[in-house]
């Protein structure tokens, strides 16, 4: 089934890319305070997992600070390659800490430890994030932001983290499975992977950036 994008009007696009500022400055906002808390929670318990889940917040906030430079513009759609290869990076950056973190885990060179702060801040962000990926998603998609998007999978790829790391310290505090946390961890490394090769590809909903524009037609795309 194909579907055409309708043009959107002048005073709906800058309603919607008022939306996209309020929500990207939320995430700026919730993972700076994030990342603040884990990485001083995860010093304090000497716990990689909480260490590694405040380093994500910053690259949350790296790819909601990019998106934030694209619509402070006079034109976002000029900025959109960039911002979407900041967010690519980003992915990438992501998936490369988490799968150094998750071996250096398997083979016991480091070791989760307990923290029930952690355990709050992880099932916090997990009730948080997947809210505020669902309405920047609706919004870029409905606006044409291929950047928006993206920047939105980001957001839902930190819950896939929040999720991970909450198991991994419940596991870990319940049964003392230390393995538990690096094996989820690798699962959140196979999505940031993907995510960040089709924002490098500028195709963030697997269409090409024209088609999200509404230059051309729309096939059914499989994340809307």
């Amino acid at each position: 089934m194909t579907r055409v994008m309708a043009p959107v009007v002048p005073d709906r696009r800058l309603v919607l890319q008022r939306q996209i500022r309020l929500i990207v400055a939320a995430t700026i906002t919730y993972n700076v305070i994030e990342a603040v808390i884990a990485i001083a929670a995860g010093s304090v318990a000497s716990s990689t997992a909480l260490i590694g889940f405040g380093l994500d917040s910053v690259v949350e906030v790296l790819s909601a600070a990019a998106v934030a430079w694209q619509f402070a513009g006079p034109d976002p759609g000029a900025r959109e390659r960039v911002t979407l290869k900041v967010i690519a990076v980003s992915f990438f950056a992501l998936a490369l800490y988490v799968s150094v973190d998750a071996v250096l885990t398997l083979t016991g060179l480091r070791e989760p430890e307990h923290s029930t702060v952690g355990i709050v801040l992880a099932a916090v962000s997990l009730a948080v994030m997947p809210f505020l990926s669902l309405f920047e998603r609706r919004t870029g998609t409905e606006l044409g932001s291929a950047s928006a998007i993206a920047d939105s999978k980001q957001t839902l790829v930190c819950s896939y983290l929040s999720a991970a790391v909450l198991v991994g310290l419940l596991l870990n505090t319940l049964f003392g499975w230390s393995w538990a946390d690096p094996v989820a961890g690798l699962v959140v490394v196979v999505f940031a992977v993907r995510e960040g090769l089709e924002a490098w590809r500028g195709d963030a909903c697997k269409q090409p950036v024209a088609a999200l524009t509404g230059e051309r037609a729309v096939d059914a795309c499989d994340c809307c």
